[in-house]
């Protein structure tokens, strides 16, 4: 769940620039089992020698598409390495909001799930805390099925920001966020699947004026932050975006592109098109609403896209990008991330690489998932199909708009603070910029990082 999913953030130190280097690994086409594994030697990471058992951390529900791959992922390494995994499903607040401590721990896992971006992985890596990933990207050749903007989440320099320097995420999915439509619901009062903004307005004015509302949303985490990001997305350019994520140049807090997102949101709500009730709801609590058929509309990631699937009964749904949108809410999947700490290495790297596996590709993308490495032919379900061209279109164009949350560690809650406060009306759109804009400026200042100056 990214939705992702998500979601997010750490506050941490100043970034440090401390590195490690962690050991190579022979691919898994080649690999002679895990006594060979370990002769491939870890430089000056001690590993442990004949270990029995390997702990794996991740936040995927077992019913989605991510959940029954890296199940199926654990099976196949099991029987491979005759190495248990010690399995522990954790939630995204879990990990998000203690990863920092528990990996400066020796109760750390060896392979992890993890958010990517400046203030997540970008700050666990400028702390030290997780394992350099270069020379198993070379020996397991993941740089050849990882590239261009899903690459981009994976790598981080020495003050953690993405996009450039060493490897310390492996994603093997992709996410973006997307409209969640219950057609059933647009039939019974006639209404049609929106294609332009303007349309979309009109089919939820027409389901406020039969006293339903239309969007399922929730301010407590993720979901409207991305809503927020998308309608930002909708008026900026690409000077903008890097800027934003990349502190290439001078953000513009109340320039047209986050006035327009925070004005759009204010008059929604006005309009009854999302709940002013909804400032304590959850990512869990909308996409349940949805499920349930309370809402017509679901603005989120394409981690709920299984799990719908295999949930909803009840009713008949579709999915589309947001209705004109130039840039979408979306980026690499989460990455696997293997802690400093872990003396498992090797074994943490080989299962990262069964999951890259076409075997586990391929099952991912047939439970509904966005698979970077599967067989096309082998993806069997029509609408999985659709979902994967989708995407494969959103990365031929340059869409990916990544997420608002990213560029700070603390930014997460404090967007979704100010988004809290815009919906119970205790905050007009200028102050909620100009909250924003303080909090993000501090998460810059406090990460040790400058802006550059603008062209």
């Amino acid at each position: 769940m990214t939705a992702g999913r998500q979601c997010r953030l750490l506050e941490g130190n100043a970034m440090k620039s401390a590195k490690r280097m962690v050991a190579a690994a022979v691919s898994l086409a080649t690999s002679v089992g895990v006594l060979g594994l370990a002769a491939c030697g870890s430089g000056n990471d001690a590993q442990e020698k004949n270990p029995s058992m390997i702990k794996i951390w991740d936040y995927e529900e077992q019913t989605g598409a991510q959940g029954k791959a890296w199940a199926q992922a654990i099976k196949i390494f099991e029987k491979k390495t005759g190495v248990k995994v010690k399995f522990e499903k954790k939630s995204f607040e879990q990990i998000r909001q203690n990863a920092s401590q528990i990996l400066n721990s020796e109760e750390a896992p060896d392979v992890m799930e993890y958010n990517k971006g400046n203030a997540t992985a970008g700050l666990l890596a400028s702390q030290g805390l997780l394992a350099n990933l270069n020379d198993y990207v070379s020996q397991y050749h993941w740089d050849t099925k990882i590239q261009g903007a899903l690459a981009d989440t994976g790598k981080y320099n020495d003050k953690g920001i993405m996009g450039s320097g060493d490897w310390y995420g492996i994603t093997n999915y992709g996410e973006d966020v997307m409209m969640y439509y219950n057609k059933n619901m647009f039939d019974k009062y006639g209404i049609a699947i929106p294609n332009t903004l303007p349309e979309l307005e009109a089919a939820m004015q027409k389901f406020v004026d039969n006293g339903v509302t239309p969007l399922s949303e929730g301010v407590a985490e993720y979901p409207l932050q991305h809503l927020w990001w998308q309608l930002v997305l909708q008026k900026a350019n690409e000077k903008f975006i890097q800027a934003y994520e990349m502190y290439d140049g001078n953000v513009d807090w109340q320039g047209e592109a986050t006035t327009y997102a925070t004005q759009t949101i204010q008059d929604w709500v006005k309009k009854g098109f999302i709940s002013k009730d909804c400032t304590g709801s959850k990512a869990e609590d909308a996409g349940q609403a949805f499920e349930n058929g309370t809402h017509p509309i679901f603005f989120s990631g394409t981690w709920w896209f299984g799990r719908f699937q295999n949930d909803i009964s009840t009713f008949n749904w579709t999915t589309a990008l947001f209705p004109e949108a130039k840039k979408v809410v979306g980026s690499s999947g989460n990455i696997w991330v293997i802690p400093e700490k872990s003396k498992k290495k090797d074994l943490a790297a080989q299962f990262i690489d069964i999951t890259l596996s076409k075997e586990v590709q391929n099952l991912m993308g047939n439970s509904g998932g966005l698979p970077i490495a599967a067989d096309p032919s082998a993806i069997t379900d029509p609408k999985t199909k659709e979902l994967i061209s989708s995407y494969n279109t959103v990365l031929k164009k340059n869409q990916l708009g990544f997420y608002p949350d990213w560029p700070t560690s603390t930014f997460y809650d404090e967007l979704n603070a100010s988004l809290q406060e815009l919906v119970n009306g205790t905050a007009d759109p200028k102050t909620a910029l100009n909250q924003m804009k303080t909090n993000y400026d501090k998460g810059v200042e406090a990460a040790g990082v400058k802006h550059k100056e603008a062209n």
